[in-house]
Formats: C-alpha cells, sequence, structure tokens
C-alpha cells in the first residue's frame, strides 16, 4: 500500500465535509449579530449574580468565623 493509497479516504473525507457544508443553512448576518447579542447578555446576567452570590457567602462565612 502507497502512500497515495493511504491518502485516499483523508480527501474522500473533506471531499463530503465540503458537500456537506454547501447543504447547510447559514443564519443572516442579522440573525448571528442577534444570538451573539442574546449570549453576550446572559453571560453578563450570569456573571453578576454568580458575584452577588459569592460575595454574600464571603460575607457569611467571615461572620461565622469570627
Amino acid at each position: 500500500m502507497d502512500f497515495k493509497e493511504k491518502l485516499e479516504p483523508v480527501k474522500d473525507y473533506f471531499r463530503e465535509v465540503y458537500h456537506e457544508g454547501k447543504r447547510v443553512t447559514w443564519p443572516s448576518r442579522k440573525d448571528a449579530m442577534k444570538g451573539t447579542y442574546i449570549v453576550l447578555i446572559t453571560v453578563v446576567i450570569a456573571a453578576l449574580f454568580l458575584g452577588i452570590v459569592d460575595i454574600g457567602l464571603s460575607k457569611i462565612i467571615q461572620a461565622i468565623i469570627r
């Protein structure tokens, strides 16, 4: 088995990936931006919530230790 025969399955795989990518329905720029904003807002809200919980638990633990 020579190198070209070993390389053929790899070429087939990438050819199939390319053709599958052509069949995908990609979101419009507007939809992608809307989804990005939703993710960013969700991350900020989660970070604020976790920060507040962390500060609250730190205060409670400090009060118990004293």
